[in-house]
């Protein structure tokens, strides 16, 4: 059963650092793009970052870009680690993070409606 498990999320100040981590296990995610998405309490889900199944292309929400960093491990076992290093956090990334996973990095241009798989979510908080 395909299977995404988000680790790491917690508590910053502002200013600090958070790394996220996705495991994707149960099925061939080899072939798939993957990436974070984040909602943040009475808000919409908005896309954060994500990068295509070979880790070469990445694609970041604009408020996002030079802050936060997407990478991909190359698999073990058949698992697939994908990373969201997070620096220079502000208050306002304070938001449940989701990892997922869509058939193309193209799929992440189109809101959430291309997303197959979603993760439980991992709270992210960030105090001033």
């Amino acid at each position: 059963q395909a299977q995404l498990v988000e680790s790491g999320g917690g508590s910053a100040q502002t200013g600090g650092s958070l790394r996220l981590s996705c495991a994707a296990s149960g099925r061939t995610f080899s072939s798939y793009a993957m990436g974070w998405f984040r909602q943040a309490p009475g808000k919409e889900r908005e896309f954060v970052a994500a990068i295509n199944w070979s880790g070469s292309s990445t694609y970041y929400a604009d408020s996002m870009k030079g802050r936060f960093t997407i990478s991909k491990d190359t698999a073990k076992n058949t698992v697939y680690t994908v990373y969201l290093q997070m620096n220079s956090l502000k208050p306002e990334d304070t938001a449940v993070y989701y990892c997922t996973a869509a058939p193309f990095l193209a799929s992440y241009g189109q809101g959430s409606a291309q997303i197959e798989y979603w993760g439980q979510g991992t709270q992210v908080t960030v105090s001033s």
